[in-house]
């Protein structure tokens, strides 16, 4: 009988969404860097990630004190119940960390299994808590692939082929002042990005998010901010709206996914204690999950938090993306936008773009495309690159462009 490859049992049982997937056969990963499996010379390729898992790996693959946290955790209990029921220290020990990182009145934390769940999450609880149904967010934003984050979601090429969605969504348009006043005593909740992310990245007016505020307070309408991409260090400070809406702007409800897990499932929404209180009541249990705040996850996103606290990563992450735009100077790129370590390269088109994605790959450095943004370029590395690797980096992009 025909043993089959890797590859093979890869194209023939697992779900592919698209025609096209990378499709690297990978043995290992250490660092900033992903490890292929030998290929028909013995040799193992090795690729800088400079994606990060799409804004997963924030303290690198495998960090030595996230990998000893998980250990730790392993040796004493994996899933005990549903959430919410028992006292489990890798969750009371995350959520009050994470309140540590935030504002009053942000103090409350309800664990899930992704960032797509932390907003579905987020969307019961602005309608159950105003008694509103509509939900407002922006043209050309990403919320998640769920029918109700698809229905948030800003872009209609990707929501078309599974209409119909949530009814009471309404879209404004990122930036744009004269949209806010479509936010009205209708609205339960706007669901917005701090920057951008698949939209480009593209970053506002500090000003915009506070008219924005202003407006939600003004009409009793839940401030959503979306940090699943920016969260945990991205764009200089722990979180974007510390850094890009510095002027007192606070959400009132925060969703977090992606880089707080050290390459671990996890999310969460954030809120006050008197916000989220409503999902206890009216029906009990509100909002329930098996799996979310497994103690294995949150265990390894303790550790990261810490990581990314003890060394300050955040601080760095704005001198590293000024690099990559000192160093990535040609004439095919035409803009270079971003906030930290989440950049966009801007090309010519999309037929420009691949091209050059396709041969950095060869070259050994993973980038990407945005999904409503395809002429641009993904820069979204581990927080932990040096400057060193963002000078390799850079060459290889540089070439392969050439």
């Amino acid at each position: 009988m025909q043993v089959l490859t890797q590859r093979q049992l890869f194209f023939e049982h697992v779900a592919q969404t698209s025609d096209f997937p990378l499709a690297l056969e990978i043995d290992r990963a250490e660092g900033i860097y992903i490890y292929s499996t030998a290929g028909t010379d013995g040799q193992q390729r090795r690729y800088m990630d400079l994606i990060s898992g799409i804004g997963v790996s924030n303290v690198g693959h495998r960090h030595p004190q996230v990998l000893a946290a998980i250990q730790a955790q392993l040796d004493k209990y994996l899933h005990l119940m549903v959430y919410g029921e028992y006292v489990q220290t890798p969750q009371t020990q995350l959520a009050h960390a994470l309140a540590g990182t935030l504002p009053h009145p942000l103090s409350t934390v309800y664990f899930t299994n992704s960032g797509t769940e932390a907003v579905e999450g987020a969307m019961k609880l602005a309608k159950r808590y105003t008694g509103r149904a509509e939900l407002v967010s922006c043209v050309n934003a990403y919320h998640g692939a769920t029918q109700g984050a698809l229905s948030l979601s800003g872009d209609e090429h990707f929501k078309r082929s599974f209409r119909p969605l949530l009814p009471a969504t309404r879209h404004i348009r990122f930036n744009n002042w004269d949209d806010i006043s479509q936010i009205t005593t209708a609205t339960a909740g706007v669901v917005m990005e701090v920057v951008g992310g698949e939209a480009g990245v593209r970053v506002p007016d500090p000003a915009y998010l506070q008219a924005v505020r202003a407006r939600c307070t003004e009409v009793g309408a839940l401030l959503i901010f979306d940090e699943i991409q920016t969260g945990f260090g991205r764009t200089g400070t722990f979180w974007a709206f510390q850094g890009v809406g510095s002027a007192g702007v606070v959400p009132d409800v925060l969703l977090c996914a992606k880089g707080m897990g050290g390459g671990m499932p996890i999310g969460a929404f954030i809120s006050s204690a008197e916000i989220m209180r409503v999902l206890r009541t009216n029906p009990i249990l509100g909002h329930i999950t098996t799996f979310g705040g497994h103690p294995v996850s949150c265990a390894s996103s303790l550790a990261t938090l810490r990581v990314i606290q003890q060394e300050k990563l955040y601080e760095q992450a704005e001198a590293k993306g000024q690099l990559f735009r000192q160093l990535l100077i040609h004439p095919a790129i035409r803009a270079i936008r971003g906030k930290g370590l989440m950049l966009a390269i801007e090309f010519d088109s999309f037929d420009v773009l691949k091209p050059i994605i396709d041969r950095a790959i060869e070259l050994g450095v993973i980038t990407d495309w945005f999904l409503f943004c395809d002429n641009s370029m993904r820069i979204a590395p581990p927080l932990i690159i040096t400057d060193e690797q963002i000078r390799d980096a850079c060459a290889v992009i540089l070439q392969a462009i050439g």
